[in-house]
């Protein structure tokens, strides 16, 4: 699934494509998504006007109204027009862009396309249905985003906060992290790297860690964000940003994917263990 600098690299490679765009049409190929007809209400018409983010969730705003799409585990953005196609989220397949996106759109994948003036389009494609897109107004919307906890990027992540959110948590710290309602936009690849580079073993309870522990998660949670979303996210067999190029923050990943290899610091061997059910990554000398 996409992180926060996969989505965020998405958000702003598709701002600069598609902020005052007209929407012409929209076409529902999934009825799970909701019926055309009222998308097409309140979106025929109407501009584009901003690309904005909580998490891993894109928001469009539209006139009074707000585009929620989310990606999951296999959604997929891709923006077409006369000259180009670029594509953001996930691949399907080895290959050009057409193959990665499952052939000529629309396809069996393509589940909501808007078009707009010009004959630009955006297809949101999934190939497990695990995403979404849906219209919330501004109340609406509200009470989506106070469902998520505090970003690494926002001015609300402080390091009283932080500890606010660890404190008395008999909880491994990992899963905290991963904690969409406590700190959002943070998933498995970050929290691992996060960990690694704070000396933090993904297995501590929360309430065992130390203020200076803390601290270390603090900044490193901040660092390696900003540095990832720099070097437009994280790329495996999945990943594609909305230029088509693939994140290239994988070459400074140091324990993700790593089972077996030699640690970077110490050169102990790089450990993988299941918490909640996701692999996890960690060196058993340099984490404690």
């Amino acid at each position: 699934m996409p992180e926060l600098p996969e989505v965020e690299t998405i958000r702003r490679d598709l701002a600069k494509k598609i902020i005052g765009a007209e929407i012409v049409s929209v076409e529902v190929k999934d009825k799970k998504l909701g019926e055309a007809k009222n998308f097409a209400r309140f979106l025929v018409g109407n501009k584009i006007a901003d690309v904005e983010r909580i998490g891993k969730l894109l928001i469009l705003k539209i006139s009074k109204k707000y585009l929620l799409i989310h990606l999951k585990m296999t959604g997929q953005l891709v923006f077409e027009d006369r000259e180009e196609l670029i594509a953001g989220g996930h691949e399907f397949a080895e290959g050009g862009i057409l193959e990665e996106i499952g052939g000529k759109l629309p396809n069996k994948y393509t589940r909501f396309i808007l078009i707009f003036s010009g004959d630009k389009k955006l297809f949101f494609n999934d190939t497990r249905r695990f995403g979404y897109v849906k219209m919330v107004d501004k109340k609406e919307l509200g009470g989506i985003k106070n469902k998520y906890g505090i970003e690494p990027l926002q001015a609300n992540f402080t390091l009283a906060n932080l500890k606010k959110i660890l404190s008395g948590r008999k909880v491994p710290v990992k899963s905290i992290l991963m904690d969409q309602q406590k700190i959002s936009g943070i998933g498995n690849i970050y929290a691992s790297e996060i960990l690694f580079a704070a000396h933090v073993k993904p297995t501590r309870l929360a309430n065992s860690l130390t203020s200076e522990e803390i601290a270390e998660i603090f900044q490193e949670s901040k660092a390696i964000l900003k540095n990832a979303i720099k070097h437009r996210g994280t790329t495996f067999s999945d990943y594609v940003d909305t230029s088509g190029k693939k994140g290239n923050f994988s070459k400074l990943l140091q324990v993700y994917e790593r089972e077996g290899e030699k640690c970077p610091v110490c050169g102990g061997v790089i450990k993988n263990m299941k918490i909640a059910g996701r692999s996890t990554y960690f060196c058993q000398k340099c984490q404690k």
